[in-house]
């Protein structure tokens, strides 16, 4: 990091970005590699971590977590350190600046933590967008890109928002022009599930069976199509998750929300990614509230949502 000189001005960038729900993702086998190429289709919803990006004196990456009202991170083990995604932006942004500084990253959670939602993919797309301005970088969003690719398949995505069709391991983007509102409730779990795990459980559930599966090389047309025309009913026919059995397996009560919804008035659920996660798809913003408060009743932890969203947008920037 460069040295800062003359009287030091402490500045902060708050930056918001969204998560994610997988609309559809297809699942293809493990490769010698380790990954999985997916085919899926990506909606930012109106569900924001907020990241502000502090400048200090003292050099160096610090972090401090501040979870929202609706999100209790005390059994959630969240690093604060090199192993956080969002410490990872940073180092990155501060390798490429000329004129970095220390910086404090205090990050808001209202994604749930390893909920198949890209919280962390979202606080890392937030801190590469605020330490860019914080420090004067002048990488254009392409570049900023790049970079977010280096940190993993979720984080251009975050970047992006919108709609995207996501091919290879989900870092191959394709923007799609479907900007019609869809309706949702999401349904936090109180417990992660890390992706990898989901994924050795598919290939395990898949291996048992006997069953192969070909190189997803496309999604559905029907998928774009529904959220092209924001026509809920069909989109709900289409929706499909390949890592939704695994998900299930792994904690059957998934199971009882998604038929608690969908009894309640959604016209289908899906695990969101590799979940805990239950995306419940409604027809309207009044529908998708009135379901939220209703699970709410019922001791779920239910919020209404839209997509899609922009995406990473700086919110503050002040001098302090």
């Amino acid at each position: 990091m460069s040295a800062v000189r003359g009287r030091f001005a402490a500045r902060t960038v708050r930056v918001k970005a969204p998560g994610k729900v997988n609309v559809a993702l297809d699942v293809g086998p493990l490769r010698p590699d380790g990954y999985h190429s997916v085919a899926s289709v990506y909606l930012a919803v109106s569900l924001y971590e907020e990241v502000a990006a502090t400048s200090t004196e003292a050099a160096g990456i610090t972090i401090s977590i501040s979870p929202a009202s609706t999100l209790d991170l005390d059994e959630m083990d969240i690093p604060l350190d090199e192993n956080n995604l969002a410490y990872k932006a940073a180092a990155i942004m501060a390798d490429v600046s000329e004129h970095s500084t220390g910086v404090h990253l205090e990050i808001t959670k209202r994604v749930p933590v390893a909920g198949g939602m890209g919280g962390g993919s979202a606080d890392a797309a937030a801190t590469l967008l605020a330490c860019d301005a914080l420090w004067n970088s002048g990488l254009s969003r392409d570049e900023l890109a790049h970079l977010a690719a280096e940190l993993g398949a979720d984080v251009p995505f975050s970047l992006l928002g919108g709609t995207a069709v996501g091919l290879g391991v989900g870092d191959e983007l394709s923007p799609a022009l479907a900007k019609a509102q869809t309706d949702w409730v999401l349904v936090a779990a109180d417990f992660g599930l890390p992706t990898p795990v989901v994924f050795r459980t598919l290939d395990r559930l898949r291996d048992a069976e006997g069953v192969d599966v070909p190189e997803p090389s496309a999604v559905d047309p029907k998928i774009l199509q529904a959220l092209r025309s924001g026509d809920a009913d069909a989109l709900s026919r289409v929706l499909v998750n390949d890592l939704q059995r695994a998900s299930i397996e792994l904690a059957p009560s998934l199971r009882d929300t998604l038929g608690m919804g969908e009894s309640r008035g959604a016209i289908a659920g899906i695990i969101s990614g590799s979940g805990p996660t239950v995306a419940l798809l409604t027809r309207s913003p009044a529908a998708a509230e009135g379901l939220a408060e209703e699970l709410r009743h019922h001791g779920l932890n239910a919020t209404a949502v839209h997509g899609p969203v922009h995406g990473a947008r700086i919110i503050s920037d002040t001098l302090l």
